[in-house]
Formats: structure tokens, sequence, C-alpha cells
């Protein structure tokens, strides 16, 4: 059995990527992270040992005090996207991934490749408009009115609306010698995105529907960073009343993003009932129309995106094409997750960097392929069954992923303006709208490269 395993990131020691408004640094800690046996949600984790580290981790990091080996090329979103929006209303199921965007990546299609730029702007305002300031009174909330919004986060001519405010709240119960820390640390729910609907004719006629964007920002709280770590899969909530247990058909994800999804507080409703809430009052207004729901984010966004995904296409029996462009996400769910969701007719657009870590992470993945080899190989038949069992054995550690979706793979290293081997850079959102709007095709990776490439008959 030949296992493609890739780079995992374990609880001890952990390296956790900490967002800031300009760029993440890399900090490590120890740490031990346990399910909190008593605990009457399955949402809630216990958060003990290495207290000292922790309390260290938890101070705001000085950017003043970073000692970077080389200097990070500053990439602006504004100077990166610069695709021009053309009219897509005749086959803009296609560009929504209808047809798993067939015959339109490699080469990538530069109309496609206007709408991920698009909506990756969308997931920079998200990022604009969070207040990062620990000091601030504001903190972990959103800076800007629903009105002005992308106005202030330079998206003044969208054509889109906001019409809602999205937290998510994290399931981790805290020691009580948090009580001490300052008021930041404790931060359980915050801002994470926003609801917007395409209320402008011209772009509705331009994209042949109206669109609903739902846009995630990445990691950005303490709580939010530990419920990262929570990297075991976990089975989603059944709509059923199935008490058999454990099966091996049943979809499971990553605990932490779903503790972040479902988890709730008496005050704060979860993001799941914020967005089912919110989609149910969009589907009445405007389901008798040609309608579109996208659902984009970064990093943690991207995952969240993902889960927002399944979930919609589960709950809602007559939703419409429900689509995800995610950048940076890591691994979400299991194989049996990858399946429903494809089943349920939900579409992902994955843009991968290849020198992205975080886009290798958490757990492994089963090379799939070599199975399928094996199976047409009439002679290899006690080497099936001893895979098989293998695999079995594996997948009961409940650390065996699977991708989601097609992937657009891109990386940093095909930039002559990004540092390749600059770990933040690489997963930082600029650089990821940056690639989009320089890539040509796997032969051609780079518009700069395939100039100079054209003369070999590239």
């Amino acid at each position: 059995m030949r296992l493609s395993i890739k780079p995992v990131t374990t609880p001890n020691p952990s390296t956790l990527i900490v967002p800031t408004q300009k760029f993440k640094t890399i900090i490590s800690c120890c740490c031990t992270l346990t399910q909190s046996p008593t605990s009457s949600t399955p949402n809630q984790a216990t958060f003990t040992q290495n207290l000292p580290n922790w309390e260290q981790l938890l101070n705001p990091v000085s950017l003043s005090s970073l000692t970077l080996t080389q200097p990070i090329t500053p990439i602006t979103t504004t100077t990166a996207v610069t695709a021009t929006k053309q009219p897509i209303r005749k086959i803009w199921e296609e560009y929504q991934g209808v047809k798993n965007w067939e015959g339109l990546l490699d080469p990538l299609d530069d109309n496609l490749r206007g709408e991920i730029l698009r909506y990756g702007q969308f997931v920079d305002a998200a990022y604009k408009a969070f207040d990062f300031d620990p000091d601030s009174p504001s903190y972990a909330t959103c800076k800007y009115p629903k009105s002005s919004l992308l106005e202030n986060c330079e998206l003044p001519a969208t054509g889109y609306r906001l019409t809602k405010n999205l937290r998510a709240t994290s399931g981790i119960q805290l020691p009580r010698w948090i009580e001490k820390a300052p008021s930041w640390v404790a931060t359980q729910s915050s801002w994470i995105g926003y609801v917007a609907v395409c209320q402008d004719k011209n772009e509705i006629a331009r994209l042949g529907r109206r669109d609903v964007v739902i846009s995630f920002r990445g990691t950005a709280t303490c709580l939010e960073w530990l419920e990262n770590l929570r990297a075991t899969l976990t089975h989603l909530p059944s709509r059923t009343n199935n008490n058999s247990g454990l099966n091996e058909c049943e979809p499971m994800v990553e605990s932490g993003f779903l503790s972040l999804y479902t988890s709730r507080t008496h005050l704060m409703p979860s993001l799941q009932q914020m967005v089912r809430e919110e989609i149910a009052r969009l589907l009445q207004s405007y389901g008798d129309e040609p309608l579109s729901l996208t659902i984009t984010g970064h990093s943690l966004g991207a995952a969240l995106a993902t889960l927002v995904a399944y979930d919609i296409k589960t709950t809602f029996n007559r939703s419409p094409l429900v689509t995800v462009m995610s950048f940076g996400g890591p691994r979400v769910g299991n194989r049996s997750f990858r399946r429903h969701l494809e089943k349920k007719g939900a579409k992902v657009l994955r843009i991968v960097n290849s020198d992205d870590v975080i886009t290798k992470v958490p757990g492994f993945v089963i090379d799939e392929n070599e199975r399928r080899h094996l199976a047409c190989d009439r002679g290899a038949h006690k080497r099936v069954e001893i895979q098989n069992w293998l695999q079995k054995k594996v997948e009961d550690t409940q650390w065996v992923y699977a991708e989601v979706g097609k992937e657009l793979r891109l990386s940093s290293k095909d930039s002559p303006y990004v540092n390749g081997t600059n770990v933040s850079t690489c997963h930082e959102l600029s650089t990821y709208l940056h690639l989009v709007d320089n890539f040509v095709s796997r032969k051609c990776p780079f518009k700069a490269t395939a100039k100079r490439l054209l003369g070999r008959h590239c």
C-alpha cells in the first residue's frame, strides 16, 4: 500500500498563523488540547497544561520586535486585481462551476480570472473591516456600518449591498486563570464576515443573475487559533435519529471548524443559525428569479465557506446553485464529506498555492489513484485486501482527510515578485490574488514567464 502523506501540524509542538492587517507571523508553542469528557455540549473543549507558555503566546505581538531573515515583498490588492469586468450572462453557470470549470482552468480563462479576483476582493474587505487592535474597545468587531462597509474597504462600485453581519463563536472552555488575562484573550465571539446581495441592475445584467455573496476572513482571535488546533475529525450532527454510532460512511469534518460554525452562547446565536436565517429570507425574497449563492473565504474562512455550502445544500431542498471560491484553505473533511458535498451539487473551486503549508494540513490523504490501479490489476488481489485493511486502521485514527472540489494550483516560486520561501508571505491573501492575476497555464505559469517562453513554443 502506498500512502501519500502530507505534512501534519500536531498539537505538540504547534505552529500558529497569527493574522495582522499587514502580514502574519509564525509563533510556536507547546500545549495539550483535550476534549472535555464531562461537557454536555459536543463542540466544547477544555484547554490545559503549560500555562506560562500559553500566557506568553497570548500576549500581543509587537511587530517592531520581530526579526525577519528575509524582507516580505509587499503585494497590494489594488495592484494585483487588474482584470476587466466582462459580460458573462450567457454562460454564467459555467463560471460558477456547473461543469466543474471544465476547460477554464488550464489555461485560465480571463473571465473566470476576473470572477475569482472579484470574489477575492470581497474577502479582502472582510479583513479590512475587522478591528484587529486588541487595545481597542471595539476589538474583534466590524469597524464600519453595513451601509458603508464596502466603500470604506475600497470597494465603492460593486453593485452589492450588505444585508447581514456574521459572527463566529468558539466552543472552547477556558480555564479560570484566564480571567486574570487581558479581556481580548477570552473573546469568545467575533465578527467574521458578512452577506451581501447584488442590487445594481447593470451588474445583475452583466452576471446574468442576482448573486448573493457570503464572505469570511481568516483566523484572527486567540480562541480561533485554538480551535484550529482541534484537528481530529468529528461526525457532523445527523438530521435523522440514527444513533448507530460510528459509521465510516458518515461525513466527518475538522472538530475546530465545526465548533466555530455551530457553537453559540445564551446571548449570541451560532454562525450556522445566522446563515440559515439569512439564506431563508433571501430565498423567499428572490427565489423566483435567477439566483446564485457564492461563498468565499481565505484560510479559516475558506474552511467555513465549505461548511456553509454543505449546510445550505443539506438544509434547503430548493436552493440555487451554490459555489465556493476558497483561497488558501486547509482540509475540511473526510471522503464521505466530499462525496456528500458533490452529491448535493455544491461546487467548490480551491485556489491553492503549492508553497503554502496551510493547504497541506490538517491530517493526511490516501492516494486513491494507487488504489484504483491495484483494483484493476488481477494479480494484485491480495495486495488490495491488505491495503483496504491498513486503510481501515488508518481511518480509525480520525486523521484521514480528503481534498474537496476542483483545484486551481499556483506557486509563489513562479512569481519574480514573491519570496517563495517565506511561509507567511505564501499564505497571504494578497499573494493569492497576485498569483491568480498573473497565472496563464501549467506550461506558462506566470505572465512574465510566458512572455520569455513564447519564443520556445510554450
